[in-house]
Parts: C-alpha cells; sequence; structure tokens
C-alpha cells in the first residue's frame, strides 16, 4: 500500500468538484446501503439528475450548500482503495470563500484543479492554481470535466491542457498531469473511457494512487515546535508536539530556541508508550535530562543546527478578510505555536491572479495575493515555507475580533534584520523619570475633531508644568506639519500617523516625560498598538466625548462644513468612520461642563 495522500479539489464555482469526489466515493464502493438511501431521498429534494442520484450531495453536506448548488465550506471525506487511503478536501470555487479553499491546500500533498472543458481556464482557476503553489503543494493534476458535452473533443481537451501547462509552469509546477473526464459518468475517473482513445494517460484514480505523498522527508536536522507542555504531577515534565522535520532519539543533544540553552533527550512518549525513535510528522511527548525553562512555542533543534531567527521578514500574504489590510497596523501573528504582535511595515507588490503581474498596492483587499515585509515584536526562530511548512507558515489575526485575517507564507528574513542590535544604555527610564520627580505617562486623548482634545490637552498641560512637572503636547495638527506632512487621510496614512506618534511618545515616555497626545485616533486597532509599547499603568486612554452634532456647531476651523461640502475627502464622522472606545481609562462627556471641570478626574 501506498500509505496516505491528503489531496483537495479547487477550481471554480460549478466546475464539478463536489460531483467529482461523490462518484469517486460511487466508484470505490466507499458508500454504505444506508447513506446511499439517504442520497435518494436528498435527490429527489435538491438534486439536479432529475431522477438519477446527485452525487454531489454526498460532500455538500450544508443546507445552504445544497439549497444553492455551491460548496461553502471544507468538506473533508476519507475513503481507501487496496492501493492507497486517502482524505479529500472539497473545497468552495466561489471567490467569496477562496479562504476555505487555502485552508484545504495548506495541509494537502497533492491538488486535483478543475476546469469546465466549456469555459476553459477562469480567473478562480488562476487564483487556486497560485494559491496551490504558495501552499508548496507540487503534485497537480488537472482534470478537464464535462468532456461528455464537448463531444469528447481531443482539440478542446489539448488546448486547455497547453494553456494550464504554460501558466503552471511560471508558478514552478512542472509536472501537471491532465486528465480528459466527466466526473458525471465517471469516464477516466477509476476506468479508462472508450470515449477517449486519443489519450493514454493514467484515470485520475490511478493518479491519484502513484503520486509521491509528502513534502518533507525524515531528513535531518531535527526541528520540534513544542505546542504543550505536560506536568501531570512534580515528578514528570514533558514536552509535546509534532515533529517538523528530522529523527529524535533518546540521548540525542537538543538545543532549545530562542533562549539557546542546550540538554539531551531522555525519553520518547508517543502516545503512553515510550519510543527508541521518532521522525517527521509523529506526535510526540519527550523528557530532558536537565531542567530548562521551555514554554509553548519554543522549538527544539539539533544542537549542532539551530534554526535562523529573525523579526523582520519578506513573505508571501494571502488576504482573507473583507476589511482592507493597512500597512502599519498592528495584528497578532501566530507561526507554528507562538503568537506575537506583527505589522505589515510595506506591500512590495500585488499579484495579478490572471497574469501574474505586480501591481503597485497601499493596501489590500480579501482574496488579493502579494508579497510584503513584515515586522514582529521580537526575533522568531523559523524555516523558508518552501523548506518546511510547519515552521514558515503563519496567519495574521486581528487583535479586536480574534478573526484570521490573512495567512502567508514566509520566504526568507530581510538582510538588514542581522544589521540592527539594541544598544544597552547606562541610564534607563527609572533614573531619567527620578531625576524629574515624576512617574512618566502617556495620556492619550482622543475623539471628533472639534470635540475638545487640544484644549484640554494645553490647559492640562499648563497645570502639570505650574506643578512643576515635565510635560509636552503631541497635537495632530502640529505633528501634521513636520513629522507627518508626507502622509495624507486615507486609512492607511492615518494608521502610519498614528504609529509614528505613538512611537515618538514611547521616546518621550522611555525620557521620564509626560506626554500628552491629542490625536483624533479613529481606529482602536491603532489606538490599542500605542497602548502596547507602554508598560502597564503608564497609557491612559482618554475619551473625549462630544456628539457629532456639537462639533459641527462648535467647528472652530470650519472644517466640517468643507467636509459637508465634499470638499474634505476621508473626514472623520462625515466620510470616515470614528471606532468608539470600548474601556477607556476616562471618558469625559463635555457638553454643558467647563475644561477645568473636566480635567479633575485627569489630575486624580
Amino acid at each position: 500500500m501506498n500509505g496516505r495522500l491528503r489531496f483537495l479539489t479547487c477550481g471554480s464555482v460549478d466546475d464539478g468538484k463536489s460531483t467529482l469526489i461523490g462518484r469517486l466515493l460511487f466508484d470505490t464502493k466507499q458508500i454504505f446501503d444506508d447513506q446511499f438511501q439517504a442520497l435518494e431521498k436528498d435527490s429527489a429534494r435538491f438534486g439536479t439528475q432529475g431522477a438519477a442520484p446527485d452525487l454531489a450531495l454526498l460532500v455538500d453536506g450544508l443546507q445552504a450548500e445544497r439549497e444553492q448548488g455551491i460548496t461553502i465550506d471544507v468538506a473533508y471525506r476519507f475513503f481507501a482503495t487496496p492501493e492507497r487511503a486517502f482524505i479529500v478536501a472539497d473545497t468552495p470555487g466561489h471567490e467569496q470563500y477562496t479562504r476555505n479553499m487555502a485552508t484545504g491546500a495548506s495541509t494537502a500533498d497533492a491538488a486535483v484543479v478543475l476546469v469546465d472543458a466549456r469555459k476553459g481556464l477562469l480567473t478562480q482557476t488562476r487564483r487556486h492554481t497560485r494559491i496551490v503553489a504558495l501552499m508548496g503543494v507540487r503534485q497537480v493534476v488537472l482534470a478537464v470535466n464535462k468532456m461528455d458535452l464537448m463531444d469528447w473533443s481531443e482539440s478542446a481537451f489539448r488546448a486547455i491542457a497547453d494553456e494550464y501547462a504554460a501558466f503552471a509552469q511560471e508558478l514552478g509546477l512542472t509536472a501537471v498531469q491532465s486528465i480528459p473526464l466527466s466526473a458525471l459518468t465517471g469516464d477516466n475517473l477509476t476506468q479508462s473511457s472508450t470515449h477517449t482513445p486519443w489519450y493514454g494517460g493514467p484515470t485520475l484514480l490511478q493518479w491519484l494512487e502513484n503520486v509521491p505523498a509528502g513534502l518533507e522527508e525524515a531528513t535531518p536536522p531535527l526541528r520540534l515546535p513544542v505546542q504543550l507542555v505536560l506536568r501531570p504531577h512534580a515528578e514528570f515534565r514533558g514536552y509535546c508536539g509534532r515533529i517538523a522535520q528530522g529523527t529524535l532519539r533518546p540521548g540525542d543533544a537538543v538545543r532549545v530556541l530562542p533562549s539557546g540553552v542546550s540538554s539531551t533527550v531522555q525519553q520518547i512518549f508517543v502516545g503512553e508508550q515510550a519510543q527508541a525513535q521518532a521522525q517527521t510528522g509523529e506526535s510526540v511527548c519527550i523528557t530532558l535530562a536537565d531542567e530548562r525553562d521551555i514554554s509553548r512555542g519554543d522549538v527544539l533543534c539539533a544542537v549542532d543546527a539551530p534554526l535562523e531567527m529573525a523579526e523582520q521578514f519578506h513573505a508571501h500574504l494571502l488576504w482573507l478578510h473583507e476589511q482592507a489590510l493597512i500597512p502599519g497596523r498592528p495584528y497578532w501573528l501566530q507561526l507554528h505555536h507562538r503568537t506575537v504582535s506583527a505589522t505589515v511595515s510595506s506591500i512590495r507588490h500585488r499579484i495579478d491572479p490572471n497574469s501574474g503581474a505586480e501591481l503597485a498596492a497601499r493596501e489590500l483587499q480579501m482574496n488579493d495575493i502579494a508579497e510584503v515585509h513584515l515586522n514582529l515584536d521580537r526575533p522568531l526562530p523559523f524555516a523558508p515555507y518552501a523548506e518546511n511548512r510547519p515552521l514558515g507558515a503563519f496567519i495574521l489575526i486581528d487583535r479586536l475580533s480574534n478573526a484570521t485575517v490573512g495567512a502567508g507564507m514566509l520566504d526568507f528574513a530581510l538582510r538588514r534584520d542581522h544589521n540592527l542590535h539594541w544598544q544597552q544604555l547606562s541610564v534607563n527610564k527609572a533614573a531619567r523619570a527620578a531625576l524629574k520627580h515624576q512617574p512618566p505617562r502617556c495620556v492619550w486623548f482622543t475623539g471628533l475633531s472639534g470635540s475638545g482634545k487640544s484644549t484640554l490637552a494645553n490647559l492640562l498641560e499648563k497645570r502639570l508644568h505650574a506643578q512643576g512637572h515635565h510635560t509636552y503636547v503631541l497635537d495632530g495638527d502640529n505633528v501634521r506639519h513636520g513629522l507627518n506632512r508626507d502622509l495624507g487621510f486615507a486609512e492607511a496614512d492615518r494608521a502610519e500617523n498614528i504609529r509614528r506618534v505613538a512611537e515618538v511618545a514611547r521616546l518621550m515616555v522611555d525620557a521620564g516625560l509626560i506626554v500628552l497626545v491629542s490625536f483624533i485616533s479613529p481606529y482602536r486597532a491603532e489606538r490599542e498598538f500605542a497602548r502596547s509599547l507602554f508598560t502597564p499603568g503608564e497609557f491612559l486612554e482618554v475619551f473625549v466625548d462630544t456628539p457629532l452634532e456639537e462639533c459641527e456647531r462648535r467647528d472652530p476651523k470650519g472644517i466640517y462644513a468643507r467636509a459637508r461640502a465634499g470638499q474634505i475627502p476621508n473626514f472623520t464622522g462625515i466620510s470616515s468612520p470614528y471606532e468608539l472606545p470600548l474601556t477607556p481609562e476616562l471618558r469625559l462627556s463635555t457638553p454643558g461642563s467647563s475644561p477645568e471641570a473636566l480635567l479633575e478626574p485627569v489630575l486624580m
């Protein structure tokens, strides 16, 4: 038996993915009698094949899928033949659900890309193939489906196969097998078709049974990301995870990253059984000969071949969320089992799914594929995705909603990362603050334009200055005359605007100052990023809560009137959103209160 193969089916809507899988299950005798009886009932209600059973319903399990006749979620099915066992992922073809297709591709050894012979290659066909290539899947079969509707035309098949082969070669997919077939009738699925005497290649099942499985071979050196520290009692401390690469034996010397400490493997358990060795793909629990500080997210490596570590990367990214990716906006990045703060520092270019052209972009929309530069808040051990999937694949997570918003592949560490080191200074923040006899703080005033932020910040500085404190006001308008004069008011520019001023505020707090920041800062993500730069208790978010109507009535600079007249685009509150603070340290409601009275709780 040739082991187990994980593969996915992908392609555009209505290319026949679910029908193909259903036919494979049916022809390989994987359907029990009760399942077939249920299929007949479902076919009578939802089916598209008249009185015949609709085999696509075997994998379209969701009510919405059956009603709409499309695949929405990833459906996994297991089946086996005498030659091999299979796990197949039926992925959606609709562009809206590209994220689910990428999920199916992330664990696949091979891909079956379907094309409707009547339509040829479509944009979604090319997009899915690009994602397959990005995810490191190198075994690809092009299933030219619905050939029965093209009278089994050899010329039509050759034209599609040749066009796809040229496209795939650009992506590095050099071993593509093209098969003419009909998922509905089963021709060339499990049995060679009498309709294609001009085709001498394998059936789809023959190809699946013989294609090599797996991308990573059990080759040294060892890489074991720690998923869990198991400590059932005081006498046992085990480190659990799935071996990403290499072979592990008791007595092997290992190095722990990022700490760099070393130790020796004492025992290896698979389940509750002690093992003499374990290798790539096995989930293990190991004990070490020494007590070491190891936690989830650390990586155990061969002592003489540690992983590279970096905090700045060049990467490929597939954006999955309806809300656009904004460079400079903070996200959580999860790499193997470690989660850190990260930003996309720049979009190098977006990739056209049809032509592969590199397009300039300031932000990414849902389903865009791009090359980007990433900044992490700390160095992480990694391997390029092309060398090792588990150690090079990452996801981006929205910091507020915890939704997965992007999936990416690390290409390499940026060279400049190796030349940057923290310089240790003799005088620290505590010493500077002690000299000024004050606790350093960042007081962050946020609110609509005209809400009173600058008035309150200015008055607060006067009060603090009179008390002998060392202060500075960072005002939104003032900073845009200098440091941020190159930024506009689009969402990406606003994110960069806040990133820069937050970094400046951090430096000032490090100098021992009390910094008063007066910025609209309309997005929660940027305000949370600013907070993350400070130690707990140093950052105070003050929401100057003034209704929009009141701000417009005040309109001290006449800008609301111009925004209403359409003369100022992307104006917060009018044509651009303001996201209310959820849990600010202080909320100051300005109508009916004097600035002096409002500042009393700030000074306490």
